[in-house]
């Protein structure tokens, strides 16, 4: 580790001040198993040509898979869908039980009632600390619920208000 003045838990609380939104990332192994992982670090990118960013951890056995696949589907999930959250981000393979989805023109499960979804391939992927960076080339994308999202913050789950 490098030499800083904070510990790990004073950056996870300070980061923990900015919300992020919830997607669940997406695909459909070889042998037509669904694959999928929770993550709160999602991005655009580049509209020219478009691109988005999520940065799954090393530790992560759910993104080999995916990243073998060299592609998935970004699903952005709804407030009122923390039990599919806490479902995908369990631990076990029958992540997909009961979660009722289509396939993208890719092949990558989108979420039934999800806000939006993005499916892309994998454009690259780059190693940032305990993480990855991994850039996504959107091949197709749209809003199936305009609903508010599910965020995470302060180490719980909410909504947003609007304050118009």
């Amino acid at each position: 580790m490098s030499d800083v003045s904070f510990d790990s838990a004073t950056f996870r609380r300070v980061l923990g001040h900015y919300p992020t939104g919830v997607c669940v990332v997406t695909a459909v192994e070889e042998d037509g198993a669904p694959v999928g992982m929770v993550v709160g670090s999602f991005t655009s990118v580049s509209l020219d040509p478009p691109l988005v960013a999520f940065f799954p951890a090393k530790s992560s056995t759910s993104w080999p898979r995916i990243e073998k696949l060299g592609r998935f589907c970004v699903n952005i999930l709804a407030a009122d869908q923390l039990a599919l959250c806490r479902q995908i981000a369990g631990p076990g393979q029958d992540k997909f039980r009961d979660v009722a989805h289509r396939a993208s023109a890719n092949g990558s499960p989108i979420l039934d009632n999800v806000v939006a979804w993005i499916d892309c391939t994998l454009d690259a992927v780059h190693e940032a600390g305990d993480h990855y960076i991994v850039l996504g080339r959107v091949a197709a994308l749209e809003v199936d619920r305009a609903e508010r999202p599910l965020l995470f913050f302060q180490g719980s789950y909410g909504e947003f208000a609007l304050l118009d």
